[in-house]
């Protein structure tokens, strides 16, 4: 028996008795289970939880198949949320870049001082809507008036502002990034025949994490290292595209040259039939630079 399913049983907690809910109190947030204090819980008056564990009773709340109460909601996000209801003050990391979202639970959860105290906090990095494209520049000034002083004014601003962001030549951090790839080939047993390379299967980026952003910015796949602070290093980003050539543009336009570059073959399939080829795989490293 789970410890929620011991409510109706126990029909009282430690504190009230006349409280339907138990003392200690399991929660399925988006997946992730969560053991706390009654309480904990009902901590901020009016706000969703101390509506639902002081105004609710255990039947009227949605559970899932073990008993426990289920709320659908970020279930690591949540943790915060449940520090702040212990003792009423935000702790976050240093370096935590889900501060938007966590605003956005703060005001779900109708945590008013929460949500308060985290939005100073929100940096333009952690808003979506902080990232202006073109196309949104344009539709801003469009929206003041293009044709009008005010506009042009407007679009000069935004245009400043987006100029501002890109780094200058003397701002620009020194530092290496390794491009990697792996390949694979066939040679047939005539030697006049040509090789035949098969498509590279994924470049991948080793460096400073933003080193690495500035430089590829959009086409960078960070889904295996997500969240990597900014002066950390990493080995594990890869880019959305299959063309050495295009990722050695990308770095020599902020200023990368190439100062060193390794390869290694390995045979990895062979056939005693003469008509079978012989298939290799290489690994292939380019080490660029910027003082």
């Amino acid at each position: 028996m789970s410890l929620a399913d011991m409510d109706t049983e126990r029909g009282f907690s430690g504190a009230d008795s006349e409280c339907p809910f138990s003392e200690v109190i399991e929660l399925n947030v988006g997946g992730q289970v969560y053991v706390t204090r009654h309480i904990t819980l009902v901590a901020v008056p009016d706000s969703l939880l101390w509506t639902m564990f002081s105004k609710k009773t255990p039947k009227d709340l949605a559970r899932d198949n073990k008993g426990r109460y289920f709320l659908d909601r970020d279930g690591f996000l949540f943790r915060y949320i449940l520090d702040y209801l212990r003792d009423l003050n935000l702790v976050l990391p240093d370096y935590f870049p889900e501060q938007s979202r966590l605003q956005r639970e703060a005001e779900f959860f109708q945590l008013r001082d929460l949500s308060t105290r985290i939005s100073p906090r929100v940096s333009k990095d952690n808003s979506i809507s902080d990232d202006i494209c073109q196309s949104e520049t344009e539709e801003g000034a469009l929206q003041c008036g293009i044709g009008s002083s005010s506009g042009m004014e407007t679009l000069r601003m935004m245009s400043a502002m987006s100029s501002a962001r890109s780094p200058s030549p003397e701002s620009r951090k020194s530092g290496y990034i390794t491009i990697g790839y792996r390949g694979s080939y066939s040679i047939g047993r005539d030697i006049q025949t040509d090789a035949k390379f098969r498509r590279v299967a994924r470049i991948t980026v080793c460096g400073k994490t933003s080193l690495a952003k500035e430089v590829f910015s959009d086409t960078l796949n960070e889904s295996r290292d997500p969240d990597r602070p900014p002066e950390r290093y990493t080995s594990r980003y890869y880019l959305k595209f299959n063309f050495l050539e295009q990722a050695f543009d990308k770095l020599t336009e902020v200023g990368f040259h190439m100062v060193a570059c390794s390869s290694t073959g390995t045979c990895a399939y062979t056939n005693n039939d003469p008509n079978e080829d012989t298939i290799w795989t290489s690994y292939m490293e380019y080490v660029f630079c910027r003082d």
